[in-house]
């Protein structure tokens, strides 16, 4: 969907002549009260359940679908892919208006709040006023919850997974080092590789391992590939791979330097470094989310995702307590790691399949 009403941004720019490309799963009521919109994390899309036309399996449609505990015989389930991303919606690979050729580092910077405001418009063009739910899981989950804080009278519940009420300074630092990976590439050519016709593939795959760790437990990790080598003896080699945990690193980012746009990954990483709702108010999360006070929250967090602790989901739901805001907080024993949100556990989906029938009740 197109719109030519320019975006005001956080950072003072503002974005004309964009487009969002969005999925919609199940059928909108009469009364249009059973549309849950579901916000997506650093590498994923508005594909969210089901196959699409190149086959390709929606990203949590463990969750979302008929039968499951988003359940779209019961909700208008809709996807959203966020400005700056590279699978469809206005972005860095986009033409740039005032020059002619790809935005590419030009783009302007986005911030959570950015893409909440720009999914509110679609809300507005599809003649959705309330949101049943939003729900998101990592930094989907950040978007959730500014959902309660930029727009709270058009949201009733919140559905924040895996998430925090802003990055540690360890997680900044992870992603400045994906960051100057991409950027000290020599195939970025300063964010212009498109006008090369090359991608810095080389700084995308080390980004990509580097974050995959960080999604990874100790334990996890160690269960599905141990010590083991690939051959049966050692080659007594520094660049040669050994280990199958090296084979399978490397792996993950070769797939991903062949979807993923440079560009697109440096401004996601920004828009998690920049989410903290509490800075606006003195570092007082409490009186951030004095604004969600008519709002309820549903919280899930697992004990092995270091990325995403559960003590930093322990902040948000202290704060809500703190403004007498309805809460639900679940905090799940998976061996998993900060991925464990996009996993089958049927702890974890018992307690979104009762959220969502108590929403739907």
């Amino acid at each position: 969907m197109s719109f030519s009403r320019p975006l005001p941004l956080r950072s003072g720019a503002s974005l004309a002549d964009y487009s969002l490309v969005y999925e919609t799963y199940g059928e909108l009521n009469p009364a249009r009260s059973n549309a849950v919109l579901v916000c997506h994390a650093l590498n994923a899309s508005h594909h969210v359940a089901g196959l699409d036309p190149d086959q390709s399996l929606g990203w949590w449609d463990n969750l979302v679908g008929p039968g499951k505990p988003l359940d779209t015989r019961r909700f208008f389930v809709i996807g959203v892919n966020n400005l700056g991303s590279c699978f469809g919606s206005t972005g860095p690979t986009h033409t740039n208006p005032a020059s002619g050729q790809p935005w590419g580092a030009d783009f302007p910077v986005v911030t959570v709040e950015d893409w909440v405001d720009a999914q509110a418009r679609l809300l507005d063009a599809l003649g959705i006023n309330r949101l049943a739910a939003v729900l998101g899981g990592s930094l989907g989950g950040m978007q959730a919850l500014a959902w309660t804080l930029r727009h709270p009278q058009r949201v009733a519940e919140c559905v924040a997974v895996a998430t925090a009420p802003n990055l540690s300074t360890q997680n900044i630092a992870f992603n400045e080092v994906a960051r100057r990976a991409i950027i000290t590439d020599p195939d970025f050519h300063g964010g212009h590789f498109y006008r090369h016709g090359v991608i810095p593939r080389r700084g995308l795959q080390v980004a990509r391992m580097i974050g995959h760790i960080t999604y990874l437990s100790d334990d996890s990790m160690e269960a599905k590939f141990g010590r083991e080598l690939r051959s049966p003896e050692l080659g007594y080699s520094t660049l040669d791979v050994e280990f199958q945990i090296e084979s399978y690193l490397r792996y993950q980012g070769e797939k991903f330097s062949d979807y993923f746009d440079a560009n697109t990954y440096l401004l996601i990483t920004r828009a998690l470094d920049y989410f903290d709702p509490a800075r606006d108010h003195g570092g007082d999360l409490a009186a951030a989310f004095a604004p969600a006070r008519d709002n309820r929250f549903t919280l899930v967090s697992f004990t092995t995702d270091w990325r995403f602790a559960p003590a930093r989901s322990r902040e948000i739901v202290k704060a809500l307590v703190d403004n007498r805001i309805a809460v639900s907080y679940a905090e799940i024993a998976a061996p998993h790691g900060h991925d464990a949100f996009l996993l089958d556990d049927p702890r974890y989906h018992g307690v979104l399949r009762a959220t969502f029938e108590r929403i739907a009740a």
